[in-house]
């Protein structure tokens, strides 16, 4: 591991730091233990060692946002879908990196109470809306870019909950009006956030625990514009599905970004948003400790949910409103769909981990090994761990 006073300016790491990194160094090898799976009609076997299932690994994401998803189609209504992206502003970023649970945690009310409060403005929807919403922070580069992505279907509950409103086709609301609104909401957040004590200054910012200081710092962002981006709507649910199954449990990079590494350096594909026009993707090279240092940025708080679900998409009411809104609209579950349990195990049956690489026969476990053992059974020294 590269010394913690290479990767932070505090010369040092935190404990979740450290369990992050020891759980993808030893994800997927002996140190986690595994099972040995052996072939019913022939004489193959297969080692596989046991995933980490740490949210910031890169290996582990693949089967929690298949499940996730798998739990999402059941939400899905037969309306349009639209796309919107609220961006925390520089000054706030480096106020957020020092105070992750409480500056992210705003980014999600602040973001959720917009487009509620607007959607219910009779002038616009007028309708109780729901969404779901996904932090990430960082850019391509793995910078520090704190944003949330929010997906939210094209219309809401009247106030009486007796009907259905649908917003208008292609367009669901003024992006300018939510804009204001949401610096509105998140500095006055972020301001009660200060006056109760709840935000800790260290490092360059240390100066903004002085009260004058901290108003001077946020008073530029009172009358700058703040990027809430809102994209066309999508292309029906099954589109939705392919977004969300995209960034719900995305990581700072993934594997397939890396190009190479040395005991020096790391290369990686990023995309140059700054382009607009050509080839955006380009190749960075970062030092080791700077590689590392700019995954660990993106290390959430222990027990921090970075998905949401707002309005009538909330857990709790969630089942009953949208069986609610699709009597309302017209429409119900089409016979071919199955449930979730139905389909883990089609999707179980068709895992490939399940069948022989050789004869097709039906691979079954024949041993498990814990943390740090070395199975009895001995697959071909050429077959890759998986």
């Amino acid at each position: 591991m590269v010394e913690a006073v290479d990767i932070f300016e505090d010369r040092h790491l935190s404990l979740p730091h450290l369990k992050v990194m020891s759980a993808i160094e030893n994800c997927r090898t002996a140190a986690l233990g595994g099972h040995v799976s052996a072939c019913n009609k022939c004489d193959h076997q297969h080692i596989a060692y046991n995933s980490c299932r740490n949210r910031h690994c890169p290996k582990c994401q693949g089967l929690a946002s298949r499940d996730w998803m798998q739990a999402r189609v059941e939400d899905l209504l037969p309306v349009e879908y639209f796309h919107a992206v609220f961006t925390l502003p520089t000054q706030i970023a480096d106020i957020a990196f020092q105070n992750k649970a409480a500056v992210y945690g705003l980014l999600f009310k602040a973001s959720a109470q917009t487009l509620l409060t607007i959607a219910a403005d009779p002038k616009h929807l007028g309708a109780r809306i729901g969404m779901t919403s996904v932090l990430h922070t960082w850019g391509s580069a793995m910078t520090h870019y704190p944003h949330a992505h929010v997906i939210v279907p094209g219309g809401g509950l009247s106030p009486d909950g007796a009907r259905w409103i649908a917003c208008r086709p292609g367009f669901f609301l003024p992006v300018k009006v939510l804009s204001r609104l949401f610096r509105r909401l998140y500095l006055e957040g972020l301001a009660r956030l200060y006056k109760a004590g709840k935000l800790a200054f260290f490092g360059d910012l240390s100066e903004l625990t002085d009260p004058d200081m901290f108003a001077a710092h946020l008073a530029p962002l009172r009358k700058a514009d703040w990027v809430v981006y809102a994209k066309p709507p999508f292309g029906g649910p099954e589109a939705v599905l392919a977004y969300l199954s995209r960034y719900t449990h995305r990581v700072a990079i993934s594997n397939h970004r890396l190009i190479s590494a040395d005991a020096d350096t790391v290369a990686f594909h990023w995309k140059d948003y700054r382009i607009k026009r050509g080839d955006r993707m380009k190749v960075m090279r970062l030092p080791i400790s700077e590689f590392i240092r700019r995954f660990l940025v993106h290390v959430l708080p222990t027990g921090f949910h970075r998905i949401r679900h707002t309005g009538f998409l909330v857990n709790g009411i969630r089942r009953d409103r949208i069986e609610k809104i699709r009597r309302l609209i017209g429409t119900v579950p089409r016979p071919d769909q199955t449930t979730g349990e139905d389909r883990r195990s089609d999707s179980d049956e068709r895992d490939p981990r399940q069948t022989c690489p050789k004869c097709g026969g039906e691979m079954r476990v024949i041993e498990t090994f814990t943390r740090g053992k070395t199975p009895k059974s001995r697959a071909p020294p050429w077959e890759d761990a998986a």
